[in-house]
């Protein structure tokens, strides 16, 4: 959303100017609540489908693409209604009606989470409305963004199946990871390697060989995997080991994390996870929840957590559920799919994970903190039922997110921007998006304000996004598989 000024709310008090502005494209005075009333019990998820609901009550003044009409209504599809402050006004708009306007109030006839998932509906037309509005990113020409222009070329097209993740060894090589279990090296001059005697993985679902990082003294490389079970190659569990390379051999294996063979599953769905270091000598990583929901909000399990472990696997005492958890190398909980960790210039750590089916997140990881996940959450379900809404209730202690997706995009690969290539770049967040098939830079102010762009839209699914050495961006995409990258355009 290049230019465009992204603030979360929280539960907050709306300001009236904000709302009333809002209402008077959202209300109309011929508003009417089809077929249902206030003695009517509320609609629940189970009885909901989000589509129909809002063609039956909202389309026939709000038109059934947002584009308004009818009564008189304006157009819900401007880029300034699209802004993520809007959440929030959106959402009391429905609940508690706009007399004034002659709208309704639906809370007594309608559960906030099915509210929440007409404010995501409307959403989503918006996404609609505004990436018919912007072109696929055209890879041959100068790419013009608000505070550089880049152009693009492609790296590495060969040897790729499911590229997964990207970083450099100190000197200079790269490593590249593919998830049928292959990981290539390949020198400055663009010839390839394969490496041998790599773990053994299996390819379930989204599992298999994921991220690859090297440790920022250069002797180890960390990589995750879907580990399969004794005996069982159709199930499996994420697993973090470290190596070293001897030529293009792995060798002096050692394993970091591990769960016990009763929670290896056959889900073939959220496993992470990816990996980082601070500069106090410890590793970050993320598992997923695999599916299990409510399991991430659990200490007796390994799903749906961020871990901080000293980079040799052992546990720092200071981790905060050293006492309470049979896995004390948890530092948050409540996550449901990251697939994006890095740690900020100012010694920050950042994930970016995903909703189902709306609200995708970008978090500002604390110790010990509650992220939510499936007590809260921005999304839908798949099947475009309502599910849960964004805000958290007063007795629940639960980290919101400092910027969301709605739509989702499927986040999936991140970093921080650190070079020199684009100095205007430095400290940002640089996001990657799978089903968005977009790559977005993320500014996130002291006050906690942030602000995005799109940097690229359109060229395939982008899995990982790293910074390398040169300063250049490289993004590894999926369909087609590839590794491009971003360099400045020469005036």
């Amino acid at each position: 959303m290049a230019g465009t000024t992204t603030l979360y709310l929280g539960p907050v008090k709306v300001n009236f100017g904000v709302f009333r502005l809002l209402v008077l494209s959202f209300a109309t005075a011929t508003t009417v609540m089809c077929a249902l009333g206030p003695n009517n019990p509320k609609l629940t998820s189970q009885t909901v489908n989000v589509t129909n609901l809002y063609n039956d009550t909202c389309s026939k003044c709000h038109g059934v693409n947002g584009e308004g009409g009818g009564a008189g209504t304006k157009t819900l599809l401007t880029d300034d209604k699209f802004d993520a402050k809007y959440d929030r006004p959106y959402f009391e708009a429905i609940k508690v009606g706009v007399p004034t306007m002659g709208m309704s109030e639906y809370g007594s006839t309608m559960s906030d989470e099915t509210i929440w998932s007409l404010v995501v509906h409307i959403r989503e037309l918006q996404a609609k409305a505004w990436r018919q509005s912007r072109p696929r990113t055209d890879a041959s020409k100068i790419v013009h963004t608000d505070l550089h222009d880049y152009l693009m070329e492609d790296v590495v097209t060969e040897g790729l199946k499911t590229p997964w993740a990207i970083d450099w060894l100190p000197d200079g090589k790269m490593l590249v990871t593919n998830r049928p279990g292959t990981m290539l090296l390949i020198d400055k001059s663009g010839k390839q390697t394969q490496v041998e005697g790599l773990p053994k993985v299996v390819e379930l679902g989204q599992g298999g060989l994921m991220e690859v990082a090297v440790h920022p003294k250069g002797k180890w490389i960390y990589l995750s995997i879907a580990d399969p079970k004794e005996g069982n190659d159709r199930q499996a569990m994420t697993k973090i080991v470290r190596g070293q390379l001897d030529g293009a051999k792995w060798v002096k294996e050692e394993t970091i994390f591990e769960a016990g063979q009763e929670f290896y599953t056959g889900a073939g769905v959220h496993f992470g996870s990816k990996i980082t270091f601070d500069k106090s000598g410890h590793v970050f990583f993320n598992v997923g929840e695999r599916g299990g929901n409510m399991l991430a909000q659990k200490l007796d399990n390994p799903f749906g957590k961020i871990y901080r472990l000293n980079d040799d696997g052992s546990v720092p005492k200071d981790n905060p559920y050293v006492d309470e958890s049979p896995f004390p190398g948890m530092w948050s909980f409540g996550h449901r799919n990251p697939q994006g960790l890095a740690i900020d210039l100012k010694g920050r750590l950042w994930d970016t994970e995903h909703g189902p089916r709306g609200g995708d997140e970008v978090n500002l990881i604390k110790k010990g903190s509650n992220y939510g996940w499936p007590v809260v959450a921005f999304s839908i379900n798949y099947n475009d039922s309502p599910f849960r809404t964004p805000w958290p209730k007063a007795d629940e202690d639960i980290e919101l997110p400092a910027f969301r997706w709605l739509p989702s995009i499927g986040a999936s690969g991140l970093d921080i921007y650190a070079g020199d290539a684009f100095p205007k770049w430095k400290g940002d967040l640089l996001a990657g998006g799978l089903s968005g098939a977009n790559l977005t830079r993320i500014r996130v102010a002291d006050s906690g304000e942030t602000s995005s762009e799109e940097l690229l839209f359109g060229l395939g699914r982008v899995r990982d996004v790293r910074v390398g050495p040169n300063g250049y961006v490289y993004v590894a995409l999926n369909q087609p598989d590839k590794i491009i990258r971003l360099r400045p355009a020469k005036s």
